[in-house]
């Protein structure tokens, strides 16, 4: 992270004669973040467009206004202590929490907390050594390549779950003191399932003070689903006809109501487009001649195409 008065110089305070009372709280920061922020990274309205995530949207609300006053207070000559924004995403797969770290970066950039606004994903894989001391190597190494940006460790609860006599406690032990000595350059957020999270950050007195931000990435509602189901479509050209919007819906139900696994929201939904695309070519390929084949039947993906085992 960088200094106070860095941070803060990086946003404009942009306050105007609008009438604001009738509006929400959020809608008036996120119209002064747009002016503010009008000539960086695009993150905001990245971050805006996705379904669903009140909560994370309300987080970013409130770093923005916090950090707008931290300025303010700076020009009165006002003392401003450290902040940490280190963070642990609870939720299932699929929620968009790689998302939004990716996007925490570049805003984060923009609003001067972090140099680079990068992303860094690892797993237990790539922090984990096979002897004393590889742990920590490899542990300072992938810090040293965050610096200045997020580092973003997914499946966290997986470096306490060999116990005591696990290398994991010694890359957790690193990172704890990478906190300290980095804390002006890095953000690090720790990902998982909710229960798994919870008792990895009991399993350390120092982490849960050190991650001093908790956000929950609730699964998605079936409406929310099938809008982003409708946004993926978009995103390359396609689009649901009525009859394969139904059963998009049907299989969504049936798949959330198994309950043998952790539905994979998102994750799911792009696994299945994606698969409907490749037997729509399938389909329109084997059943029709090129001169047969017009716009509107390349962009239509019909029941069929998802009904394919």
């Amino acid at each position: 992270m960088k200094s106070t008065s860095q941070a803060a110089n990086q946003i404009k305070v942009v306050f105007n004669n609008e009438k604001i009372l009738s509006q929400p709280r959020e809608k008036i920061i996120s119209t002064r973040m747009e002016k503010s922020l009008e000539h960086e990274s695009g993150a905001l309205k990245e971050l805006e467009c996705l379904v669903g995530l009140d909560g994370v949207k309300k987080l970013v609300y409130e770093i923005y206004a916090f950090l707008t006053i931290r300025k303010l207070r700076e020009g009165q000559g006002l003392h401003n202590a450290p902040h940490m924004f280190h963070m642990v995403f609870k939720g299932n797969p699929g929620t968009g929490k790689t998302t939004v770290a990716r996007i925490f970066g570049k805003l984060f950039k923009d609003m001067g907390i972090l140099e680079k606004g990068h992303l860094i994903e690892v797993e237990r894989a790539d922090l984990v050594g096979e002897y004393i001391g590889h742990t920590a190597s490899r542990t300072r190494d992938i810090i040293k390549k965050a610096l200045g940006g997020v580092l973003f460790i997914d499946e966290a609860y997986s470096l306490v779950r060999g116990g005591e006599k696990d290398f994991g406690k010694e890359c957790i032990d690193t990172l704890i003191k990478s906190l300290e000595d980095n804390r002006k350059q890095l953000i690090v957020i720790l990902a998982g399932y909710n229960d798994e999270m919870d008792y990895f950050l009991a399993s350390n007195p120092g982490l849960p003070s050190r991650f001093p931000i908790k956000l929950e990435f609730p699964d998605y509602t079936i409406p929310q689903l099938l809008d982003i189901a409708n946004g993926m479509c978009q995103e390359q050209a396609y689009y649901l006809a009525q009859d394969s919007r139904n059963l998009v819906r049907r299989l969504l139900i049936r798949e959330m109501e198994d309950g043998l696994n952790h539905f994979s929201n998102a994750r799911y939904v792009r696994n299945m487009i994606e698969k409907a695309i490749r037997q729509h070519a399938i389909r329109v390929v084997t059943e029709y001649t090129a001169g047969e084949i017009d716009k509107n039947l390349l962009m239509e993906l019909r029941a069929e195409d998802f009904n394919v085992q």
